[in-house]
Order: C-alpha cells, then sequence, then structure tokens
C-alpha cells in the first residue's frame, strides 16, 4: 500500500522531471524531515538543500542557468516565499513550483492558530516531535504571546497547565489522526469542567 501524500508524490514527480531536463535541484526545506530524505532520495544527484534565506548566497551551483527548486510541502507560504524570492534575485533563469506544492492544510492551520491565539490563554498542538508543520504551529503560537505544548497525545498532558487558565485552544499537526485529538479533549474534561467550542475556519473538501 503507497500510502504517500499526493502532494508529496508531486513533488517527486517534479524533483525526477527537472533532474531529466539536467538541472540542478534545490530543495527548500528542513535537514533530517522524512519528507526532505524522502525527496532526495528520488533523484539520481541528490539535492542542495535550503533551510533559510540565508542560506541562498552560500549555494555553490554548478550551472546557474540550469537550476530548479521543489519545496517541502509541509512548509507554509510564509515560510517559503521570501526564500523563493532570494533564489529568483540570485538566480533568475531558476524554475519551480511556485507555491502550488505548499500542503493546503498546513496553511489553513497556522492561519487558524493566529485567530486561535486571540481567544485563549494556553494553546496545546497535537503532533509528533518530528512533524515540521506541528512544531511550527507552536512557535508561531509562542511568537505570538501564547504559551503553547506540542503533546502526541493526552498521556503528554501535565495538569499544572491548566491552574489559574480559563481557556485552553487546541490544534494539531496536518497529520494528527482526529482521535488523538479527541483524547486530548476528554482528558481536559476530566480535569476541569469544560464547555467546548469549534472556531468557524476554512473547510478542507479536497479529495484525491
Amino acid at each position: 500500500i503507497d500510502a504517500t501524500c499526493p502532494l508529496v508524490t508531486k513533488v517527486h514527480k517534479e524533483a525526477q522531471r527537472y533532474e531529466a531536463e539536467n538541472r540542478q535541484i534545490i530543495l527548500i526545506g528542513h535537514a533530517g524531515h522524512p519528507e526532505v530524505e524522502g525527496t532526495s532520495g528520488r533523484v539520481q544527484n541528490g539535492v542542495l538543500l535550503v533551510q533559510k534565506v540565508d542560506d541562498v548566497a552560500k549555494l555553490a551551483v554548478k550551472n546557474p542557468d540550469k537550476l530548479s527548486y521543489v519545496t517541502q510541502t509541509t512548509l507554509s507560504v510564509d515560510d517559503t516565499k521570501d526564500i523563493i524570492a532570494a533564489l529568483k534575485s540570485r538566480f533568475p533563469n531558476i524554475v519551480g513550483p511556485e507555491l502550488r506544492d505548499i500542503c493546503y492544510a498546513t496553511q489553513n492551520r497556522q492561519n487558524a492558530v493566529r485567530d486561535l491565539a486571540k481567544l485563549v490563554d494556553v494553546l496545546l498542538v497535537v503532533g509528533s516531535t518530528n512533524s515540521s508543520n506541528s512544531n511550527r504551529l507552536r512557535d508561531l503560537a509562542a511568537e505570538i504571546g501564547i504559551v503553547a505544548y506540542l503533546v502526541d497525545d493526552a498521556k503528554n498532558l501535565q495538569p499544572h497547565w491548566f491552574d489559574n487558565i480559563t481557556s485552553v485552544g487546541i490544534t494539531a499537526g496536518a497529520s494528527a489522526p482526529e482521535h488523538l485529538v479527541q483524547g486530548v479533549v476528554s482528558a481536559i474534561s476530566t480535569l476541569r469542567q469544560t464547555v467546548i467550542e469549534t472556531l468557524s475556519g476554512i473547510t478542507e473538501n479536497t479529495r484525491f
């Protein structure tokens, strides 16, 4: 069973197509992330990894006129747009997919966290510690000024997190199963009397 996300498969095929055109491939992503490792393994000659804008100036390429880029899907538009702009500024002939490879679920969740952070005292992100988009949700909340915790599931909850607070926000990484989210909701209900509210947001109805 091939359980690869179709958006990730699309990036694999793009990288292979660019390599067939004799282009050197630049991959925008996080070192060690499973998706980065997977995309790198789909091409014969490897990739040049760029994690931040400053990395663009350090790139040593074979031919500046035969370059392409692809992106890790679980970054967001905000994470990648400045890097893409820097690549195009330094290498005007570089080709790539713009922002079409960005996972819509990742961007939607970041937008939702910005709204949710305005309403809560603490934020819980349900997701794995090696999940790039889950970590980004926690970091985004911290940047806004909200205390945030990343938890694999309800077993990671600490009762003192909920002392002297009146509202808790819960979100999840793009690939976190719903039953883990519901498990966290149920666990909090056993610690404190709760009233559950669901924020309106973008309906994700993409089918593959």
